[in-house]
Formats: structure tokens, sequence, C-alpha cells
């Protein structure tokens, strides 16, 4: 399904953000990774009805340098410029007290803001989120690796390298629709080489033990791209956390098991 435009918004610095504000309630943000082409709608869309059907927002964000957000060459994609470009969307929109959901480098984004501003995140969902792990252990992975064959390989970037990366998204490739690696792809070519190349995502292992909110963690266990060990740190260190393991599931486990995720989100949002 191809993205409708949604809004576009003023988060300082000269930046601005484009997002998707869906339905009325309390705002749910949804901040998703950073494999190329990727973008809020293109990686939740599918969970929106569930969320709103609750009574809550869904506020889809394209991070700086992806979707329709500005891609500025002179900064290096830190998660700190990351974090601050979505805290400026938050002011801007006058939420000072929202639930972040966050998926690979959306789930380090979102444990960066909850614990750089902890008064403002009521509730994490993170899913096989980025940043509790070196970066050489990162490079080990099947699927980052895909990701660096699709943006550095001789060819450079194509439709062929894309449907590879994210057939290694899912557990079952089936689920790769053609219209998804078009979407994708499209994108991907309009986002600048340097997103990727200065991006730096930080270990955060040692701080989860300051994460003020409730946390609900939740991991496939074939994911190719954060290794699940990582929700093993989760479930140890954080003070107040629930973490899920699926079986035959890889690194989107909003997508391949889309309606147990929209229950249990739902089932956190209402009851944490």
């Amino acid at each position: 399904m191809t993205a409708p435009i949604g809004q576009f918004v003023d988060v300082g610095n000269g930046w601005k953000l484009h997002y998707h504000a869906i339905g009325a309630g309390p705002p749910v943000v949804f901040l998703h990774g950073s494999g190329p082409g990727a973008s809020g709608w293109s990686n939740f869309h599918q969970n929106v009805a569930a969320i709103n059907a609750a009574g809550f927002q869904a506020i889809l964000c394209d991070s700086l340098g992806y979707g329709l957000s500005d891609k500025p060459t002179d900064v290096d994609y830190t998660l700190e410029v990351m974090s601050s470009a979505v805290v400026g969307l938050l002011d801007a929109l006058g939420h000072a007290h929202v639930t972040l959901v966050g998926n690979s480098q959306g789930g380090a984004l979102a444990i960066r803001i909850a614990l750089d501003h902890p008064a403002r995140v009521g509730r994490l969902v993170l899913m096989a989120p980025g940043g509790l792990e070196e970066r050489e252990t990162f490079m080990q992975m099947r699927g980052i690796r895909s990701m660096m064959r699709c943006l550095y390989g001789p060819e450079g970037l194509t439709r062929a390298g894309m449907k590879m990366l994210f057939e290694n998204q899912l557990f079952d490739a089936s689920l790769v629709s053609e219209a998804l690696v078009d979407e994708r792809t499209e994108a991907a070519l309009a986002q600048p080489l340097h997103v990727f190349k200065s991006m730096r995502v930080d270990n955060l292992e040692h701080e989860l033990g300051r994460l003020a909110c409730p946390v609900l963690g939740l991991w496939g266990m074939d994911d190719q791209f954060c290794p699940v060990s990582g929700a093993t740190k989760l479930a140890e260190r954080v003070p107040n956390v629930r973490v899920t393991l699926f079986n035959r599931c890889g690194h989107w486990v909003m997508v391949e098991h889309a309606a147990v995720f929209d229950r249990l989100c739902v089932d956190f949002l209402l009851h944490g």
C-alpha cells in the first residue's frame, strides 16, 4: 500500500519531519528502523486500526533522513541527533506525555528518548531494539550484512538487492510482496548514502536499569538483524518489563504476527 502524504512539522535546526496522525486519544508514537526506504507508514500502517479502536491516536513518524522527512547531509545521524528531531516533533504537536513504540533503530531511539526525557514517556514497546550490542556484533548478523551489500555493493542499490534484504527481514519470505519491494526501492533511491554512512547507534545496554517506565519487549527468535540475546538483556536489566519471544519470526513482529502484536500492545497500553 503506497503511503498517503501526511503532515509536516518544523522540529528545529531548520528540519522538517513528516508524520501521519491517525485517530484520536492519548498519543502512541511509532518509530521505524534504519533499513533503506523505511518510513513510519511502511512499517506500521497495518497496526493502526487496532490502536485506534482501543482509544489511542497513532502517530507514524518518518525519522530524520527517511520517508518524506528532511535528509540533511551536513550532520551525522547519531542517536542524539535523531532523537532530538523526534522530541522536536513531540514539542511541535504539544505532546508532553506519550507512549513510544520502536523497532530496530527506532527501538534504540525510543530508549534514548525515555532515558533523556523520563517524564515524557509513559510506556515503551520495544521490538528487537537496536543499541543493545556493540557494532561488531551487529555486523556479524546475516541481515545486517545483506543491508551493507545492498547499500555498498558494486552495482549500487538495486531492486534485486532490496528484495534480498527484505527476505532476510522475515522468517516467511513469501510475505515480501513485489509492491513492498517497489515502494521501498523507490524511497531508498531518494535517500543520500550519507544517512547510512554517518549512522551511529550507541550501545545502551548498561543504561537499561535507568528506564523508569513500564516496558513491553517483543522479539522474533529468527531475527537476522538484532541478536535475540538482547531480549535477555531487557528481561534482566529493565526494572519493569515483560518480554515475549516469537518462534518462526524474524525482525518484524508487527508484520509476521500482526494480530498478536496488536493484542499485546493494546493490553499493555490499557493495563501496563
